[in-house]
């Protein structure tokens, strides 16, 4: 994966953002995963086979996904389930959408949700793998993408 591979990326979690809420995301400066970086209440997993190997995961906490989740869903409020959901549909709609840059041979797994701040995400990937820091409204979320 390369630095110029990501603002494609960046392009797609803003127009996601944008498009689903009217609310536009503002993209931090990315960087490479260390030991200890933040994952929050909610992470959704997803795994890439096909010409491009590697995975995505998008962490976001409670608040933020209550947020979004009652902007397109007019709901509140959503429980644990329903939040472990959300986040893993989000994590699939952005991998997805990472066809249109990388080509139908970028196939995706079913996401894994994981719930509670666990201390980290190894990812066994050739490094280097990018976090993205997103900000909506007042709230933190991260897109790691590593990519061989």
């Amino acid at each position: 994966m390369t630095e110029s591979e990501l603002k494609p990326i960046i392009r797609i979690v803003t127009e996601y953002f944008c498009n689903i809420t009217g609310v536009t995301a503002v993209m931090g400066l990315p960087y490479i995963k260390r030991d200890g970086d933040p994952v929050f209440d909610y992470t959704g997993v997803i795994g890439i086979s096909g010409a491009r190997r590697g995975g995505v995961y998008y962490t976001a906490g409670r608040e933020l996904l209550a947020e979004f989740g009652k902007s397109i869903l007019g709901e509140e409020p959503l429980d644990d389930t329903s939040l472990g959901d959300l986040v893993g549909e989000m994590t699939n709609t952005i991998a997805g959408n990472m066809r249109e840059i990388f080509g139908a041979s970028f196939l995706i797994s079913v996401p894994i949700i994981l719930t509670g701040r666990i201390d980290t995400i190894n990812m066994r990937l050739k490094p280097p793998v990018f976090v993205i820091p997103i900000k909506w409204k007042d709230h933190t979320s991260h897109l790691a993408v590593g990519l061989e």
